[in-house]
């Protein structure tokens, strides 16, 4: 159905008179009744009576004067969906515990009346595949491609730095230690069994581990967070890699450390992805505050891979 017409006849309806819906539309009068007129052949039925004065509904008018209003605010509710700044900011982060999910509860007390709709997808590249097709407006994800072949339209903004933490049980051999060294590491097993082959973040241990002579194991099915926390509780050599914003909560009697690796830091490289063309508002505050957040630490104390320098 024409809203365009569908509009006229409420015009006429409110204004009395095709004379005055035409100077409320800013259209002539015979723009009008040529619009009334195809109303009225797709519907099969008249809808006005014109007289001396002015139009009046015809019985089948009436009937149709509520549903016509019902469309015209419809299609206002289905405009303001997607209008710029109405529609929640779509974001995706890797997991709800992780440090991107952290960043998003502080931009969202920075600014609590954005919108906000968080979504997690498995990898990187559906995260892309996402914001290329308009699914989501942005995703924090490590990118192990260069910016330059980063799809068409698409761009990327290394974010924040998170530390990678060592956890350990209270019987592990660092249990009691400060902080460690990457070298110190070597020869230790690190169980990570969430690690899923051809993802981002298993690139970035991989390259971890070769970089230091590091033994990452991850053998073994993936039951979850909290079976991965009870076997490191109870292991004297298994210990695993945390990032230090990770939200991690455990019964009292594990009595697990997060032990700093210094010497240097390894830092986990997030990045913003978004589409160059995309106009949401909260968009640009977003990027603007995460601007803000962005701390720099010198790079002879942290190691990322080589694709994130």
């Amino acid at each position: 159905m024409d809203l365009d017409a569908v509009r006229t006849f409420v015009a006429v309806v409110d204004g009395g008179r095709f004379q005055e819906a035409a100077a409320g539309l800013s259209i002539t009068q015979q723009a009008v009744s040529k619009r009334i007129a195809a109303l009225e052949k797709d519907l099969g039925v008249r809808l006005f009576t014109r007289g001396a004065r002015g139009a009046r509904l015809t019985i089948d008018g009436q009937a149709f004067l509520p549903h016509a209003r019902d469309l015209l605010q419809s299609e206002e509710r289905a405009a303001a969906s997607v209008r710029p700044g109405s529609r929640a900011l779509r974001i995706d982060v890797i997991g709800r515990r992780l440090a991107p999910a952290g960043l998003l509860r502080g931009f969202h007390r920075a600014y609590p009346e954005t919108a906000l709709d968080v979504v997690t997808l498995f990898d990187a590249d559906a995260a892309i595949a996402a914001v290329r097709s308009g699914t989501i407006d942005a995703s924090f994800r490590a990118v192990t491609l260069p910016a330059r072949q980063l799809p068409d339209g698409i761009e990327a903004a290394r974010v924040h730095d998170e530390p990678v933490q060592l956890l350990t049980g209270p019987a592990h051999e660092f249990a009691a230690a400060r902080a460690v060294t990457p070298a110190q590491l070597a020869g230790h097993r690190i169980w990570m069994p969430g690690i899923v082959a051809g993802t981002e973040w298993a690139a970035y241990y991989d390259d971890l581990a070769a970089a230091f002579g590091l033994t990452i194991e991850v053998t073994g099915p993936d039951f979850g967070t909290e079976p991965l926390l009870d076997t490191i509780a109870d292991s004297s050599v298994l210990a695993t890699f945390v990032g230090d914003q990770t939200r991690l909560v455990w019964p009292a009697d594990h009595d697990l450390r997060r032990i700093a690796v210094h010497d240097p830091t390894p830092v986990y490289p997030h990045s913003l992805i978004w589409r160059g063309d995309n106009t949401h508002p909260a968009l640009a505050t977003l990027r603007t505050y995460l601007g803000s957040l962005r701390s720099g630490r010198c790079d002879a104390e942290t190691w990322v891979p080589k694709w994130a320098q």
